[in-house]
């Protein structure tokens, strides 16, 4: 029988963003099945920066949709961020120890067909639309994740 990891993504920071998805690439390495659940914060690691929209938004989601992250290359750290120059700092200690960067890893899962889900009463509260996140996105409620989750043999909150 194969085992089967959830990851609840609660968080918006890049370091945080990073560890869910080593841990998700790895875990399916492993020939674990893995779903990532994707709330609030965390929805801004799925955000597609090419395909944000102001259309049809309320006064409040088009403040909200400029003033946060685009995307996932634009989280900041969990801790010192510095104003983004943590996170620059960090990006260049990968870069000279040749590690993959957030993104390299959010690839990898798209490629290994990581199912990913978004909470849909986040998505709602915060005036996301389908179509601003990346394809492989499926917007589940609470019931259906909770019920990925009650079948996982390990269920992480990130």
């Amino acid at each position: 029988m194969q085992k089967k990891m959830n990851l609840l993504m609660f968080s918006g920071e890049y370091d945080k963003a990073m560890a869910g998805l080593i841990l998700a690439n790895s875990a399916k390495e492993l020939d674990v099945e893995v779903t990532m659940f994707f709330a609030f914060w965390g929805l801004f690691l799925v955000r597609d920066p090419d395909k944000m929209t102001l259309e049809d938004k309320t006064l409040y989601e088009k403040m909200f949709a400029v003033m946060t992250p685009k995307g996932p290359e634009q989280l900041p750290l969990s801790r010192m961020n510095f104003a983004g120059m943590g996170k620059q700092m960090l990006e260049h200690m990968l870069k000279d120890d040749e590690a993959p960067q957030l993104i390299h890893f959010l690839k990898g899962a798209r490629k290994k067909n990581i199912k990913f889900y978004a909470c849909k009463l986040s998505v709602e509260v915060m005036g996301f639309k389908q179509e601003e996140f990346i394809p492989e996105v499926e917007i589940i409620d609470a019931k259906s994740y909770l019920n990925d989750a009650l079948d996982s043999d390990m269920q992480l909150f990130i």
